[in-house]
């Protein structure tokens, strides 16, 4: 072969090779479409063009190229999110220190994790995974498109908030009952503790962006100033007192959940969502005053002491009352079935099959802020679609197909592959 024809060819293959993958072009046909926030299309059709929602409505014809999925007798709606689950991640907890900020989900997104694909067998096409609960203030989430067969970086959703996470109550105790070596407690031990030592945290962190701010200030006039020592720890916090970034808080009791309302008001930064949070029907004034949602189980409760006055109206009540809510899995099984989970709130709380819905897609994406990219089919979302047998709110229901930007991730007709 001549030597400049394979310095060439072995050039263009390495080009190749790191291209993203395409989206896809797909018209969807003839299904029953939940839009979820216009209503329902009977005989629907909905016409993806590189992976972007273009036209939705009847009598849709397919252009060139474009594949036909034929939806008759199966209903259509946007792809499920889960906003709260652990799935895809090589670790969830750095047990170490009480406070571990600085540590990054993405860094340890597994693509391979079978948890994937089980979720996409459910419909569910993104999720929001977490650092665990096991510290007052732990690490940066992360929000992924469920792309089965992908790298970790074409999984990633950049137009999602950054988030990092809180965790009040038992598991922070718990966790913290016996530190790095064996039987030796470490800080906090109680629920007061957990608190102060997150507004301890918050204080350094003030402390550390006044003196960044008077550096910056100072060094335009003398460039010989030496900068302040920077925290990879504390860097975090100041972000979210910037409103970069903003808190998910595992929680349970009505009281310390008020109490980090007062915190977070008091330091200056924004809590997007109450994790679990079984007590929230007691303080759904206090949530729907400071816009704050809450990702919570279905019907849940009992399984420890401060989960024991949970109900399972919870959803229901709160979303009645004017509260952001979303169902979510915290698992990598439950993931599976969380239409199931959702269409709980129809018989306790009396929601509606719309209201339902909402739980596990527009609402979730609210709170993740990606509802202009997903979360209900609209002209110029993304085509993120589940095809369901039945109603996605019947018991007899399963999913068919699930499409993550036009392109088919999970088929059960292939036997679940795509």
């Amino acid at each position: 072969m001549n030597r400049r024809f394979y310095i060439i060819t072995v050039v263009f293959l390495l080009i190749g090779t790191a291209l993203p993958t395409f989206a896809q072009d797909v018209l969807i046909k003839n299904g029953t479409v939940l839009t979820v926030t216009k209503g329902t299309i009977e005989n629907g059709d909905v016409l993806i063009k590189k992976g972007i929602i273009t036209r939705i409505g009847n009598n849709i014809e397919a252009p060139a190229g474009f594949k036909v999925i034929d939806a008759t007798g199966l209903y259509v709606m946007p792809g499920i999110i889960d906003s709260h689950t652990h799935i895809a991640l090589t670790g969830t907890n750095e047990g170490t220190d009480a406070i571990t900020s600085e540590v990054k989900m993405r860094d340890v997104i597994n693509s391979e994790d079978p948890g994937i694909f089980t979720a996409l067998s459910g419909g569910v096409t993104m999720v929001h995974t977490m650092h665990g609960s096991a510290n007052p203030i732990a690490g940066e989430n992360v929000t992924l498109k469920l792309k089965w067969g992908k790298t970790a970086e074409d999984m990633l959703v950049s137009e999602a908030f950054r988030t990092l996470k809180f965790a009040l109550g038992e598991n922070p105790k718990r966790a913290n009952s016996f530190g790095p070596t064996r039987g030796t407690p470490r800080y906090p031990q109680t629920r007061m503790g957990v608190i102060a030592i997150i507004r301890r945290e918050f204080l350094r962190a003030k402390q550390y962006k006044e003196d960044w701010d008077r550096y910056n200030q100072a060094v335009k006039k003398n460039k010989r100033l030496i900068p302040p020592r920077k925290d990879l720890r504390l860097e975090p916090l100041v972000e979210m007192l910037e409103g970069k970034m903003f808190a998910r808080v595992h929680a349970y009791q009505a009281d310390e959940t008020l109490e980090f309302i007062a915190l977070a008001k008091e330091m200056g930064f924004k809590i997007a969502c109450f994790e679990h949070v079984s007590e929230a029907f007691k303080i759904t004034k206090e949530l729907v005053e400071e816009n704050i949602g809450i990702s919570i189980f279905a019907d849940g409760w009992a399984y420890k002491m401060e989960a024991s006055q949970g109900i399972a109206y919870n959803a229901g009540y709160a979303t009645k009352k004017g509260v952001l809510v979303s169902i979510n899995s915290d698992s990598g099984e439950r993931i599976r079935r969380l239409f199931n989970d959702a269409a709980k709130a129809m018989k306790y709380g009396g929601l509606n099959e719309e209201e339902a819905l909402r739980l596990i897609t527009i609402n979730p994406a609210i709170q993740l802020g990606v509802d202009k990219i997903v979360g209900s089919l609209e002209v110029g979302k993304h085509g993120d679609i589940a095809l369901f047998r039945e109603h996605p709110m019947s018991i007899y229901t399963r999913c068919e197909k699930t499409i993550v930007e036009g392109e088919v991730y999970f088929d059960r007709e292939k036997g679940g592959e795509k």
